[in-house]
């Protein structure tokens, strides 16, 4: 039987949902949301709303107040016990007298990884640890993979028929969903520290590769552009677009004229013929991005898959069949026999708009 009330699983879900609110803006650091109860009634809601300001924490005992004192404090992540760019949020905890903490999961960045949990026990706090633990982790889910392995979580989307096709043979492909689903895509471009895309891409369709929703925030995703021999050109229109774009070569060609037109430029090595695409995305995880949402065509994204680089699949799949004349999903080596296929998990399958959208993890 579960230590956990019905009431402790109620106020965890609405932390939950608190931390959710941080989807877009409070990368690179994780998702937090806090509840804070006394005798049974919610005195006091924060969640973490931008990196650099005050924790979940933090802002829910500026809602207490004085009531926080006796209370019982729901946090969906482990409180940090460390000084970064805000004060540390377990000795707030402890100096306005909370009398109980119920934490989802146990922060996995080295700097707190059990410390803030220790600091509570060792104030005489009762601390308890798990409830929802799935959950929260799954809203981390690109924060745990940058901060535990050293490489960001990578998520390709993909826009389907419903036999499989991508593209005609011509290379016509707009539009294959609809609008309903291409906002869909807005959404998880924004919550992406990065976007991630083929020199062919680039070349064939000349992508912006922003964020172009007004309801969402302003600050856009690096972009990312995998160009083994420096073939982008000056004038692509993401250049010239807000936010950053990272071009990466890998031999030594002149990045002169591509930095001068905005671009940085930098050289990861070949993994055969192509971009070495794991030490890219090393590099991406130094720089503090969480999730990579890729947008490419079926070479780079079966390139991926096949380097087991691919955490998660999104395809949006229209209602209709475009026949065998067209362009798959992936390119990939010959696959013989049913050994070769990679299998999913699939967690989530939604309609968006009249379009299907499906999530799924790959099982390696």
């Amino acid at each position: 039987m579960s230590a956990f009330s019905d009431a402790d699983s109620a106020h965890m879900a609405r932390a939950l949902q608190l931390a959710a609110r941080g989807q877009y803006s409070a990368h690179p650091n994780p998702m937090v949301g806090c509840v804070i109860v006394s005798d049974g009634e919610v005195v006091g809601e924060g969640w973490h709303e931008s990196a650099g300001e005050a924790h979940a924490e933090i802002n829910a005992l500026a809602a207490a107040g004085q009531q926080a004192q006796g209370a019982t404090a729901y946090v969906t992540l482990e409180p940090c016990a460390h000084h970064g760019k805000t004060p540390p949020c377990a000795p707030a905890l402890i100096d306005a007298g909370i009398a109980r903490a119920v934490v989802a999961m146990q922060d996995p960045y080295k700097e707190v990884a059990g410390r803030g949990l220790q600091h509570l026990k060792s104030a005489g706090v009762p601390t308890e640890l798990g409830l929802m633990q799935a959950a929260a982790e799954s809203l981390n889910a690109g924060f745990i993979a940058r901060v535990t392995r050293g490489r960001p979580l990578v998520r390709v989307k993909v826009a389907a028929s419903i036999d499989g096709a991508i593209a005609m043979m011509s290379g016509e492909s707009q539009w294959i969903t609809g609008s309903e689903a291409r906002a869909d895509v807005q959404r998880l471009r924004a919550r992406s520290g990065a976007i991630m895309t083929g020199i062919g891409t680039v070349l064939a369709d000349d992508p912006s590769l922003n964020v172009r929703l007004e309801s969402l925030p302003e600050l856009q995703p690096l972009r990312v552009v995998l160009d083994s021999e420096l073939r982008m050109p000056e004038g692509a229109r993401m250049l010239g677009l807000p936010g950053k774009t990272l071009v990466c070569c890998s031999g030594n060609p002149d990045p002169a004229a591509l930095e001068g037109a905005g671009a940085e430029v930098t050289s990861f090595g070949a993994a055969g013929s192509k971009v070495d695409a794991a030490r890219v995305l090393e590099d991406l995880a130094q720089r503090g991005v969480n999730d990579v949402l890729v947008e490419a065509g079926p070479a780079l994204t079966g390139h991926l898959l096949e380097q087991q680089l691919v955490d998660e699949l999104v395809i949006y799949q229209a209602p209709h069949i475009m026949g065998s004349q067209t362009r798959r999903m992936f390119q990939t080596p010959s696959w013989q026999s049913l050994a070769d296929r990679k299998r999913l998990e699939i967690s989530d399958v939604r309609c968006v708009g009249a379009d299907t959208r499906i999530t799924a993890r790959v099982q390696y």
